[in-house]
Order: C-alpha cells, then sequence, then structure tokens
C-alpha cells in the first residue's frame, strides 16, 4: 500500500487586514445609551450669561438667608436671651462649616493643579532629558508621595537605583516604573470595579433614566477616586470640574468611537445580547466606563505613560467580567 502525500492548498497572498478598514458594528448591536447619555450630562457646560445669572442667583440667595438669620437671632435674643445664644451658637456652626466646605474645595482645586504642574513638568523634561530636569521631576514626584505608607518601599527603591542611571531619559524611565507600577495597579482595579459595577446596574435596573443615573455616579466616584491614587484628590466642585475634563479628553481623543481596543466587548455585548438585550447594553456601557477610566488614568497620572504601556479597554473588561462571573 503506498503512503499517501500530503496534499498542497494554495492561498492567496494576502494582507492581513488593517483594522481601520473593518465595518462597523451592526446598528442593532448594544449602543451603551446609558453612558452615552451620562456623557453628554457630564460635559454639558452652561453659556456665560447663565453662568453669571445662576452666580447672581446664588449670591443674592446667600445674603437674604445670612441678613433673615441675623435678623432672626438678634431679635431672638431680645425676647429670650438663653434662646438667642443658642441661635447664635448654631449660626455659628453653620458658618464654620461652610468655611471649612470652601476650604476643602480650594485644597483639592491646589491638589489638581500640583498635579497639572508636574505633568507638565514631566513633559518638559521628557523633551529634554538632561539629568538635573529629571531629578528635580523625580524629587518633586518622591516629596508628593511621602506622606503615604503604601508608597514607602517604592520610594526607598527609588532612592537607592537613581544614582545608577546617568542620563535624564533613564532616570524618568526608573521613576516611572518604580513610583507608577504600584497606582497603576490600584487605579486599574478602580476601574475595573466600576466597569463591573455599571454593567451589573445596567442589566439590573429596568428604568432608562435610573441606569443613566447610576452611571453618573458611579462614573463620577471612579474618577475621584482614580484622582485620590494618584495624590490629587479633589472636593465634590473639583470632582464635577475633573469629570468635565476627562469626558473632553475622551472627546478629544476620538476614544468615545468603537475602536480597536474596545471590538471586542461590543462584540461580546452583541453576542450576550441575543440572549439578554439588557445584559448586552451593560457589557457595552462597562467598556465606555472602561474608557472614561482609562482617559482618567492619563489625566491625574503625574507621569505620562511612556515606559509603562498605558491600559487598553479589552484587558480591563476581561478581567472585571471574570470577577463579575468569579462573585456569581
Amino acid at each position: 500500500m503506498s503512503a499517501r502525500k500530503p496534499t498542497l492548498f494554495e492561498l492567496d497572498d494576502q494582507r492581513p487586514a488593517d483594522p481601520g478598514s473593518a465595518l462597523p458594528p451592526p446598528e442593532d448591536m448594544p449602543q451603551g445609551q446609558a453612558m452615552q447619555t451620562a456623557l453628554v450630562l457630564g460635559r454639558a457646560r452652561l453659556p456665560l450669561w447663565a453662568r453669571l445669572g445662576w452666580a447672581a442667583l446664588a449670591g443674592f440667595v446667600t445674603l437674604a438667608a445670612s441678613v433673615a438669620a441675623w435678623d432672626f437671632v438678634t431679635g431672638l435674643v431680645a425676647r429670650n436671651a438663653a434662646l438667642g445664644w443658642l441661635a447664635l451658637g448654631l449660626l455659628a456652626l453653620v458658618t464654620l462649616a461652610a468655611l471649612i466646605f470652601a476650604l476643602r474645595e480650594w485644597a483639592g482645586f491646589r491638589r489638581l493643579a500640583r498635579i497639572d504642574s508636574l505633568r507638565a513638568e514631566a513633559d518638559a523634561a521628557r523633551l529634554h532629558p538632561e539629568r538635573a530636569s529629571s531629578a528635580r521631576v523625580m524629587a518633586h514626584l518622591s516629596t508628593l508621595y511621602a506622606q503615604r505608607p503604601d508608597m514607602r518601599w517604592a520610594r526607598a527603591s527609588l532612592d537607592e537605583h537613581a544614582p545608577d542611571q546617568l542620563d535624564g531619559a533613564g532616570l524618568l524611565d526608573l521613576t516611572e516604573v518604580t513610583l507608577m507600577t504600584p497606582l497603576d495597579d490600584l487605579a486599574r482595579r478602580e476601574v475595573e470595579a466600576a466597569a463591573r459595577q455599571v454593567a451589573l446596574l445596567t442589566a439590573m435596573l429596568p428604568l432608562a433614566l435610573v441606569d443613566v443615573l447610576a452611571a453618573l455616579v458611579t462614573n463620577l466616584r471612579m474618577i475621584r477616586r482614580v484622582a485620590e491614587i494618584y495624590g490629587g484628590r479633589a472636593g465634590t466642585l473639583g470632582s464635577l470640574r475633573l469629570m468635565r475634563g476627562v469626558i473632553a479628553h475622551l472627546l478629544a481623543t476620538g476614544a468615545v468611537a468603537v475602536g480597536e481596543d474596545m471590538i471586542g466587548s461590543v462584540a461580546s455585548g452583541g453576542i450576550v445580547s441575543k440572549l439578554s438585550r439588557r445584559f448586552g447594553e451593560g457589557i457595552v456601557n462597562g467598556a465606555l466606563t472602561a474608557r472614561l477610566g482609562i482617559a482618567a488614568i492619563e489625566i491625574c497620572r503625574p507621569l505620562p505613560f511612556h515606559a509603562l504601556p498605558c491600559p487598553r479597554t479589552g484587558n480591563i473588561m476581561s478581567r472585571a467580567l471574570t470577577g463579575l462571573f468569579d462573585k456569581g
């Protein structure tokens, strides 16, 4: 019996397809409507005349309330001294709480401005990689995290290995790898948790307005937590401003559209939507949350990504969904 010869198949010589030439997803696939609406609401900004009008109204209401409260307290003191002094003490506590809130908001804006200044300094040092400028960036970052116990080992390791780096670019890379690696891990876990939560809430909440509100609150908390991880803890007003900045960065870079790193999530959402439309929407909403979280990391991170890779939506979603099913 003669041995059979292998059969050869001639294939046309085709180059691999360009990911940019891929067809867009079908129109009936989940679009992540809750997150799309949340992004629109998050980037909403009133015109100048409307902001001036609301500021004047807030000032007028505050002035009227202050005068009314003072007249009430002084009148009460005239009628009943004990009750009047009690009302005056309560008014003083309210004023003190307002001042503390204002100071916390001011400190939050200062911290965010410090992160922006450090990133600009790092960009300048990267363009002109002299060791002196890179050493200043390293020193400023080490000072930023000096009060954090979780960064003690990283700072000690950086101080130990920094003298071995004789050029500025190498010192910047060492600083990024040593100081940013633990913070990037924390921020990635925070984004994964937010993406998982948005996916679950979208799948479980039947009302459209409720899931939009849930997505907004979850993403605002995620952005605030990411800022805290990198040392830019913001207050309430600072978090809202930071969210607008993150969404603006997301839109400027075109990251809202379906790209190569999000095709897997959209495809998964389309497959799952055959079984459950809400769960398919949840996966796409979770992917958009991951995109927003990556943009928040890029903005809140004091060093731009260079030596370390930037997180990808597909990787974050795979970990988020794996954690979801592991918990189930």
